[in-house]
């Protein structure tokens, strides 16, 4: 598991977008604070929750120079009709691969869902170089993250 200090993994993928472009997490260290939320699936209530609080603090993440990026194993398709409708303005990156997901071992199942090889919810803020500065992965995939301690984190 990450901490605090580490270097985070860096992954590629596709930003769940209608043009459904390539990621790379290197093109976006540098320039400010990173705050990476994996979740385990999009639509799913707990996942919605989080993702809107995402967006209502957005602004304030913004202010303080941080991007937002939201990780899961959905489909670019599924992560562009989520954005769509709950008006989520930063990007989603899709990680059918699981590639990412388990480079932060996150790795789990909630099989009452349906769901194997998904993300564990998880929050990590990265500095310009790629370190960890915060780290949090839910015990219980329906816990949601402290948004105002991801927001001291990069301020």
């Amino acid at each position: 598991m990450l901490t605090n200090g580490d270097t985070a993994p860096t992954f590629s993928g596709t930003v769940g977008t209608s043009d459904h472009e390539p990621f790379d997490l290197n093109d976006h260290l540098g320039d400010g604070p990173a705050v990476l939320a994996f979740f385990p699936g999009a639509f799913t209530p707990p996942c919605t929750n989080e993702m809107v609080a995402l967006q209502n603090h957005h602004e304030r993440f913004r202010d303080a120079g941080a991007i937002v990026l939201g990780v899961s194993a959905d489909s670019p398709f599924s992560q562009g009709a989520f954005r769509e409708e709950y008006g989520i303005e930063f990007d989603l990156i899709s990680d059918m691969s699981g590639d990412a997901i388990r480079a932060y071992d996150l790795e789990i199942d909630i099989e009452p869902l349906g769901l194997y090889g998904v993300a564990n919810r998880a929050v990590f803020v990265l500095d310009e170089d790629g370190a960890v500065t915060y780290n949090w992965v839910a015990k219980d995939p329906t816990n949601e993250p402290d948004y105002d301690a991801i927001l001291n984190a990069i301020e």
